[in-house]
């Protein structure tokens, strides 16, 4: 369960709210050096300022590559290089676009709870053999189920919690 909500919180990182952010982009994946490889293991990135991400290639002949996977991606930034540097404006969101963000984080908290509620179930099972077995008890099953079930209900809580705080993130303006 700690899993998915370290899970969703990775996940959370890669949306972008008005601010730049070096997590939004370190997801991206680069053609270079005959595969594909995730833009952090080719260069560093920064945010020097709130609407800007810079990217400093270790090797200057990834450029090209870098500006190219940062155009496919889906995010709409427009980087910009001088030779050194990428420069990537992080434009302020608008409204349709934040909504469609927010919906984003709904959906990826719901498959988040969805993965917690899986894990409830597997254990519940196991514990239901156990009682079959004669392993244990029918009490201890009982007191068993309802322990996970109270667990089950504080990582799902967390999960609400992070949720609601990137929508306020996402709909400030």
């Amino acid at each position: 369960m700690a899993k998915s909500v370290e899970a969703f919180h990775r996940e959370l990182a890669t949306i972008r709210t008005g601010r730049a952010n070096p997590s939004l982009i370190e997801h991206v994946l680069v053609e270079a050096y005959d595969s594909h490889v995730p833009i952090n293991q080719v260069a560093s990135i920064s945010a020097p300022d709130p609407h800007m991400i810079v990217i400093q290639p270790w090797d200057r002949n990834t450029i090209q590559a870098i500006e190219r996977a940062l155009q496919r991606g889906e995010m709409g930034l427009n980087p910009s290089n001088d030779g050194q540097l990428i420069r990537v404006p992080v434009p302020p969101l608008n409204e349709e676009r934040r909504k469609e963000f927010v919906r984003m984080v709904k959906q990826r908290a719901e498959d988040a709870r969805v993965a917690i509620r899986n894990v409830r179930r597997d254990d519940m099972e196991q514990l239901r053999r156990l009682e079959h077995d004669a392993e244990i008890s029918e009490d201890q099953s009982q007191r068993a189920q309802a322990q996970l079930q109270k667990i089950t209900d504080r990582f799902v809580e967390q999960i609400e919690e992070v949720a609601r705080r990137k929508e306020a993130e996402l709909l400030e303006v």
